[in-house]
């Protein structure tokens, strides 16, 4: 251990707070907290120190601790919830697919409130339910919604049609049409009830007042109106069969279960609103090997609760959850009123977690089935390419490199990366090929690969990147036999260790071997082709958006952006003088120099540009 950081642990304080570990880079490898500081950092450096697989990896890589003290636990739950959420540290226990999930948003402070599909979280005068496991089912649940509540879909916080006619949507009895007026704010006001209703659980109300209008049109012999209003409450009914499991007494709830397999576990939440359950949420969370039920719920909550927009008043989780009164107290803060946290002895609050139990250990079995039979899948088509093939060892990293233009516009170059044959886009590169002279594909690819692997370098290096660092185990080239030697002519400038490098070419999926004439056919249905296939399709995808964004840069740039003296201000002045770009490029040098704001020396260097570049 280095002496600063031993001096460190020296100095530690006993209270609670949190610590944090870095490398030797900064960066932040693990945020925890701990009731006291000293004993529980001091561990991690000790001969007993943590059985978990990932964490006992963790002192070798520790260059620098920090810590952060509290006046309580409840206050260092806090600030590791804000720390992990900043950092994302790779030790803690990460929660997977957590980024973002699907909310329904009614934004009620707008004269006439939207209902939407959003993401965020927390904008003032907007209520969200959720969040939602299942972003299709969010957008299936709107579609209905719409069909029956008539709200506007159109977007902003004013109705966007101010023509006096309205739109497609109040003609397919989509819309009221509020942007003319058709209806008022108080009557679109009990529309956004009936919906905010609905989605906190009230679906009774809204059926009755659907087969009450249906009667009434029915009995006035509106028979097309009372079929419209019959579709609508079939559609509210077969939407709230989702909420099939019904307990009255059993109120707000939030029921977890959880299922541990290694160093990977699942839960899952089974959410009660009045009684119903209203959905499933499934998850998953990594790097958990040898934690107890206690940390892995209190990490989970403090994850999935922290980006919540509502908390209920009571969460029953596992029996052996252990010591929950700081996550009580965690929870209750961010509800605003007491949260119970609480394990189920019997009755049916127990059934429904044993039965989340149950489905979390059947969503563990079968994702590790999938992992597994996917691994497996991935270490045949590796093996496959290294027999076809003839290479030396498996190509655990494979580079794809791909060339993209059109009549020599904006060549460009791209570089992809799949490690143990999945991509590592974090590894993903992009190259502007400069200084060819036409078309060329093959010098382009020359020039892509010789600045690939001249960028090569120690970490030390202060050009160090990481996605140039690794040298691969297999080259592949998007091509045929010519962009093959230009990139073996390339490589072979450079003290390289050995690798091997092959070209794919499109028409036939035939493969090049350098020094054989003859391509190599695999088979069309072997796993080695078709991650070969995928590589290059990844190369081609990146290699084309690539392109896409440099043309579309350059087809936005105007004879203005290429004028020597012109800026903004003097831009804005000449299209005010003359109306359009058209008119500054027929204008004389007299003309010029009379506009307003542009001084004659400045007109005249215009018009020279112009008149050079034969544009006037």
């Amino acid at each position: 251990m280095e002496k600063r950081l031993e001096d460190q642990l020296k100095r530690l304080p006993a209270k609670p707070g949190v610590y944090i570990f870095r490398d030797a880079r900064g960066q932040v490898l693990y945020v925890g907290k701990a009731k006291s500081l000293r004993p529980r950092v001091r561990s991690y450096f000790q001969a007993s120190a943590d059985v978990r697989h990932a964490i006992a990896q963790l002192p070798a890589r520790v260059a620098d601790t920090e810590v952060i003290v509290t006046d309580t636990e409840v206050e260092a739950l806090h600030l590791e919830q804000n720390l992990v959420k900043r950092h994302r540290p790779p030790f803690n226990v990460r929660l997977r697919d957590d980024k973002s999930f699907p909310y329904i948003a009614v934004t009620v402070e707008d004269d006439f409130p939207r209902v939407m599909f959003t993401r965020e979280r927390h904008r003032r005068g907007v209520t969200y339910f959720g969040p939602y496991a299942n972003a299709k089912k969010v957008r299936e649940t709107l579609d209905v919604l719409n069909r029956v509540f008539q709200y506007r879909p159109c977007e902003g916080p004013k109705p966007g049609r101010h023509s006096g006619i309205p739109c497609l949507d109040y003609h397919i009895e989509r819309c009221h049409a509020p942007c003319v007026d058709y209806i008022s704010k108080e009557a679109y006001a009990e529309i956004i009830d009936g919906v905010i209703n609905f989605l906190s659980g009230d679906t009774r109300t809204i059926e009755r007042a659907l087969e009450q209008q249906m009667h009434d049109a029915a009995e006035a012999e509106r028979f097309e109106e009372a079929a419209r209003y019959r579709n609508r409450l079939f559609a509210i009914r077969r939407l709230s069969e989702r909420q099939a499991v019904e307990k009255r007494s059993v109120g707000d709830v939030d029921v977890l279960g959880f299922a541990v397999d290694g160093d990977k576990a699942a839960v899952q939440i089974f959410p009660l609103r009045g009684g119903k359950m209203i959905d499933r949420y499934g998850f998953h969370l990594e790097n958990v090997q040898g934690q107890d039920t206690s940390a892995l719920l209190e990490a989970f909550c403090v994850e999935y609760y922290g980006s919540a927009p509502s908390v209920p008043p009571q969460i029953v989780v596992p029996r052996n959850a252990g010591d929950v009164s700081a996550l009580e107290e965690f929870l209750s803060e961010r509800r605003g009123s007491r949260v119970e946290v609480r394990a189920a002895e019997r009755g049916e609050k127990r059934r429904l977690q044993e039965l989340a139990t149950q489905n979390a250990t059947l969503a563990l079995e079968s994702e590790s089935y999938q992992t597994e039979q996917k691994r497996l899948r991935r270490v045949e088509a590796l093996e496959e390419l290294r027999e076809g093939l003839n290479l030396e060892s498996l190509p655990l990293r494979i580079e794809c490199f791909d060339i993209s233009n059109i009549q020599a516009s904006e060549p460009v170059g791209s570089m992809v990366v799949f490690q143990d044959a999945t991509p590592k886009k974090a590894h993903y590169r992009k190259f502007a090929v400069r200084g060819l002279d036409g078309q060329d594909d093959f010098a382009a690819m020359a020039q892509v690969i010789e600045r690939r692997f001249a960028r090569m370098s120690d970490p030390a290096d202060e050009v160090y990147d990481d996605g140039f660092a690794a040298a691969p185990n297999l080259v592949v080239i998007d091509g045929g036999k010519g962009q093959l030697s230009a990139a073996l002519a390339a490589m072979q400038r450079f003290d390289l260790p050995r690798v091997a490098v092959i070209a794919l070419a499109k028409r036939a999926e035939e493969v090049f071997l350098p020094g054989r004439p003859d391509a190599v056919r695999l088979d069309p249905h072997s796993p080695g082709l078709q991650l070969l296939q995928r590589i290059r399709d990844e190369a081609h995808r990146f290699a084309v958006g690539f392109h896409r964004q440099r043309r579309d840069a350059r087809a936005r740039e105007s004879i203005f952006d290429t004028l020597e003296g012109v800026g903004p201000a003097r831009r804005r002045a000449l299209l005010r003088h003359f109306g359009s770009a058209e008119q500054v490029l027929a204008a004389s040098q007299e003309e010029l120099e009379g506009v307003p704001g542009v001084p004659a020396k400045t007109a005249r260097s215009i018009y020279a540009q112009l008149h050079k570049a034969g544009r006037a």
